[in-house]
């Protein structure tokens, strides 16, 4: 199972790309494993929004038959 991740602003800087195919099968797997993988995020990821299939969800959501995880720090402006 492949999951999409799409980054966005300073979360795409810090992890160097704007996608990647993770493998993890939880949300928390997937968290631990971004880190790990791009050390930069460590600040970040605990201010994103994380949308999974465009639902926002903050717990252990299991990821199987998911596509795609996006990772959206927050946004000033209007």
């Amino acid at each position: 199972m492949t999951v999409r991740v799409r980054y966005f602003a300073a979360a795409a800087e810090a992890a160097g790309t704007d996608a990647e195919d993770r493998e993890e099968q939880t949300l928390l797997a997937l968290r631990a494993a971004v880190v790990a993988d791009h050390p930069a995020l460590v600040g970040i990821l605990e201010r994103c929004a994380v949308l999974v299939d465009g639902e926002r969800r903050d717990d252990d959501a299991p990821l199987a038959g998911i596509t795609h995880v996006d990772v959206l720090p927050p946004f000033a402006g209007g």
